[in-house]
């Protein structure tokens, strides 16, 4: 675990994307989209900065190492909530698989969050809500990447 754990994350990519449409928990509707993505370094490669653009929205995402507490924290941006910064989700990796929690309101209630990221040449990040303290965990967002 270092500050190159999202090394395999830079450049320009394919994004399918499969969500459930609907605040999870409340709906089953699945819709699947496309998107691009391009992530790039910054601060000297201790941090890294994605922008993600599908057809009516556009997402911004922040990584930033902290060397030591030996974790990332993940904060979240959207075009759908405009000035609004989601709160940091915290983890690390291990052995290619990085997993990251954080809390968050979504649609009135509080949940926690979970993302979890497949490194490689072709990366899985997911998206789990826990609306009971982290005792069960639905998934709601799964992007596969594929590089361009």
């Amino acid at each position: 675990m270092s500050e190159h754990d999202f090394d395999f994350f830079h450049g320009h990519w394919h994004v399918a994307n499969r969500k459930i449409a609907d605040i999870p928990g409340r709906g089953t509707e699945w819709v699947e989209f496309d998107a691009t993505s391009e992530c790039r370094p910054v601060l000297g490669g201790g941090a890294n900065v994605d922008n993600l653009r599908a057809a009516d929205w556009e997402g911004m995402t922040l990584r930033q190492y902290d060397p030591e507490q030996q974790v990332w924290r993940i904060w979240w941006a959207s075009s759908r909530a405009p000035g609004h910064l989601d709160p940091p989700l915290e983890g690390r990796f291990t052995d290619g698989h990085g997993v990251f929690f954080g809390d968050d309101v979504v649609g009135g209630h509080e949940v926690k969050l979970r993302f979890d990221w497949t490194a490689g040449d072709e990366p899985v990040w997911q998206q789990q809500f826990s609306y009971d303290g982290g005792e069960t965990w639905e998934t709601n967002w799964v992007m596969r990447f594929t590089r361009v």
